[in-house]
């Protein structure tokens, strides 16, 4: 380590990078192994061979030298450290880098080699044009021949490999901002890669069940394919997964089937069907969970399906066992998320349902504080939110709500949102809405 800077400084690296062009293998190895040597921890050197040009032109050894495992494993290597760098992503999209690892992996059977490769593949597939060059260069395909080959195996490196190719299918389906490779996968459904995501959720192999509930919740990413998903039977497949996991089941997998049921709540189209499908009772079964990021897609997924379905919030909203658990989750002052989803459901059931037994329910179990509280959000969206349910329960059943709301200060608290010059017109609209339904109240 120590000689690292002293080769730095008595100007080695160009030299070295010159070399890089030389027709001799031997050469061609030890230079790479300098450089890396040279490099190995160092961003800001890194960085500078980045700005020498030095990925193209590994690129191209790769491609020339694939035959010579010696230096295929220093240019991996290379890789493997240049890839972590943000800079280095815009230069590899613009060689064949894709087009170079697919076929090299394709080539390969020894476990340790395909893991290097892999390794180079992961952070190279977060970028939105590598990824979609990776997919047109068919590493789907190798992956999912990849899990055929090692799905039902119980050898240490098989199911290590079947973790990493997993993954990586996930990590190709997380489209940027056109979602390209997604829906080049998806195929309007039709894609054999959709068809055989699909077959994994049935799977005996949690990291399978994982992955499937993961790319389906990446699929689930408009609302043409949420409606065809639903349409085809998705549904059911993911409400059997999750029923398999109720019973001290597995976390991540339950995480991963209630985001995907999330997702395909989103489309209005989907949230009667889902409702009449079960999804509701379904989800209803984690209530019991103390795991915060189950609890949390287990609120989304609640609040997506109810939203306008006035039926379906009305039966949640007079569940007891539900209202209080929401109430609770409402002071998980650990976890911001759980407490925010609560309390955004609480106010839900009282919007959409607009009914009297709802508010009774929300009054008997402590829940009207929350609400209040609510009001003084630092989101909009949620102040009204808690606002528009405030005036419903001070227009519907002000009586029965009366001393909450007293001893939860809301008088005091509408005086400041409305002599705040900060609030926005909506917040000072719906406190004058809220304020007329209280006037009602003597107290």
């Amino acid at each position: 380590e120590f000689m690292r800077n002293p080769c730095v400084d008595a100007g080695l690296i160009p030299p070295l990078v010159q070399l890089l062009n030389c027709k001799d293998q031997e050469v061609l190895l030890q230079t790479g192994r300098a450089l890396g040597n040279i490099c190995y921890d160092s961003h800001t050197l890194q960085s500078q061979l980045i700005n020498m040009g030095v990925i193209p032109t590994l690129v191209k050894l790769l491609g020339i030298h694939c035959q010579n495992a010696a230096l295929t494993e220093m240019c991996l290597v290379a890789f493997g450290n240049l890839a972590e760098l943000e800079s280095s992503k815009e230069q590899f999209a613009y060689t064949n880098i894709a087009e170079e690892l697919v076929k090299l992996f394709k080539k390969q059977i020894e476990h340790d080699k395909k893991e290097m490769i892999f390794e180079v593949l992961a952070p190279l597939a977060e970028n939105d044009v590598i990824k979609l060059q990776l997919v047109e260069a068919g590493l789907v395909e190798c992956l999912l021949e990849i899990v055929q080959k090692t799905v039902d195996s119980d050898k240490e490196d098989d199911i290590a490999e079947l973790k990493t190719a997993s993954d990586l299918m996930v990590l190709l389906l997380l489209g940027g901002k056109y979602n390209e490779s997604m829906q080049k996968l998806f195929e309007g459904g039709k894609g054999s890669v959709f068809q055989r995501v699909l077959s994994w959720i049935p799977s005996n192999s949690h990291q399978l069940q994982l992955a499937g509930a993961l790319a389906i919740a990446n699929f689930a990413r408009n609302d043409g394919n949420c409606i065809h998903m639903v349409d085809n039977g998705i549904v059911q497949k993911l409400m059997d997964l999750l029923d398999r996991h109720v019973e001290d089941g597995n976390v991540t997998v339950q995480h991963a089937a209630l985001s995907a049921l999330r997702n395909l709540a989103i489309p209005v189209v989907n949230k009667a069907k889902m409702l009449s499908a079960g999804v509701a009772e379904a989800v209803l079964k984690f209530l019991r969970s103390e795991m915060p990021p189950v609890q949390f897609k287990l609120l989304g997924t609640l609040r997506m399906l109810i939203d306008a379905q006035a039926e379906a919030a009305e039966q949640l909203g007079k569940n007891v066992k539900l209202v209080e658990r929401l109430v609770e989750w409402c002071e998980a002052k650990d976890h911001a998320g759980v407490m925010g989803e609560s309390n955004r459901l609480l106010s839900a059931l009282i919007r959409h349902s607009k009914s009297k037994d709802v508010i009774r329910t929300i009054v008997q179990s402590g829940g009207i504080k929350h609400l209040v509280t609510m009001a003084t959000s630092e989101h909009v969206i949620m102040q009204n939110e808690a606002l528009v349910a405030l005036a419903l329960i001070a227009a519907l059943e002000l009586v029965t709500a009366e001393k909450d709301l007293e001893n939860a200060q809301l008088v005091q608290i509408l005086h400041r949102l409305l002599s705040d010059d900060r609030s926005a017109p909506e917040i000072k609209y719906n406190s004058m809405v809220l304020i007329c339904a209280l006037i009602g109240s003597g107290e």
